[in-house]
């Protein structure tokens, strides 16, 4: 999935959607000593391995998101190295010119699926590229994985959100006098239809705005981190959404963009694609009227790829080896 980024005026309607980056996800942008943007992300350039596959990545812009340099991987210094290494990031700007980056990691390695042991953690840097990992969780919900963190310094505090579900059992909240130490406040609520995965951004320094994913990108605010305006949705169809307004009053947009089309195959129809048993613990079968001869790919929640292949004449696909989990 590649990258788009796009501009508004206002924050609701978005023009000259272009693309970003390539192979990517989860995107984060802040701006950073008055001139400088700086955009974190999920890399997932082939090949396997390599050291643009499945990594934290930076982007800089020094002219208003006009033009950006090209990736480069971030370094996390003093992370023991029985943690699973950082995805879904998020940036802040702390102590006037300190990047602080938050991350979902675990001190276990995951082949599938998520569990209680995945939390928020945080690293340190005065340069955005090489960062200081910060012992012990931000954030850690005993009962189940804390994935797709949110972090904003608003006023005299920091507020962290994260999902905690399915879209209608809304967002965690927790807030923080220092970006380090976080104590939990009131679930925001929400519906089945807007997910809470996203970023948070200040808009004029009067509101906190969560640009969140659904059938169209959308956006919540609020005054005080507590009451919540309701739900106003952009133009933008997308997922995972980061925003910032710029100098000149103007929002940039980065968001996780429409597939790549590879082949010269004309559009089908999915929606009568059925997958079955769902649960299933030793192979899956697909239901399916297209035509095409089809691959597949098989990937945890935070997007590392765990089996691909083709489909044979039978659909059926074998995944008695994967671990108990979550996949997509």
């Amino acid at each position: 999935m590649p990258l788009s980024i796009a501009s508004s005026t206002d924050g609701s309607k978005f023009t000259n959607s272009t693309i970003f980056q390539d192979s990517s996800g989860v995107p984060c942008v802040i701006r950073w000593k008055g001139d400088t943007l700086i955009c974190a992300f999920q890399w997932f350039r082939q090949p396997v391995g390599s050291v643009s596959w499945d990594r934290v990545a930076i982007k800089y812009s020094y002219d208003n998101g006009k033009n950006w340099t090209e990736p480069s991987p971030i370094i996390v210094m003093d992370m023991p190295g029985t943690y699973q290494r950082p995805f879904d990031p998020t940036l802040a700007v702390f102590a006037k010119d300190s990047i602080r980056i938050y991350f979902s990691s675990t001190n276990k390695a995951v082949m599938g699926g998520l569990d209680s042991l995945v939390n928020t953690y945080s690293a340190k840097s005065a340069d955005g590229l090489n960062f200081t990992f910060e012992p012990n969780p931000r954030v850690d919900v005993a009962d189940k994985a804390v994935i797709d963190p949110a972090v904003v310094y608003f006023k005299s505090g920091w507020h962290y959100t994260a999902p905690v579900g399915a879209p209608q059992e809304g967002a965690h909240h927790y807030v923080s006098p220092d970006g380090l130490h976080f104590s939990a406040v009131p679930v925001i609520p929400s519906d089945n239809i807007h997910n809470w995965t996203g970023n948070l951004m200040v808009n004029n320094d009067s509101e906190i705005r969560f640009y969140g994913s659904g059938s169209n990108i959308w956006f919540n605010s609020t005054a005080n981190g507590g009451l919540w305006k309701g739900f106003i949705n952009t133009n933008i169809k997308g997922g995972y959404p980061s925003v910032i307004q710029l100098d000149n009053g103007n929002y940039l947009m980065i968001y996780v963009g429409k597939p790549n089309v590879n082949a010269t195959v004309n559009e089908q129809d999915f929606s009568s694609t059925i997958i079955y048993p769902n649960p299933a613990d030793k192979m899956i079968q697909l239901k399916t009227s297209l035509n095409i001869y089809s691959s597949y790919e098989i990937r945890t929640l935070n997007g590392s790829l765990i089996k691909k292949g083709f489909l044979d004449n039978i659909n059926e696909i074998e995944i008695e080896e994967l671990l108990n989990g979550y996949y997509i």
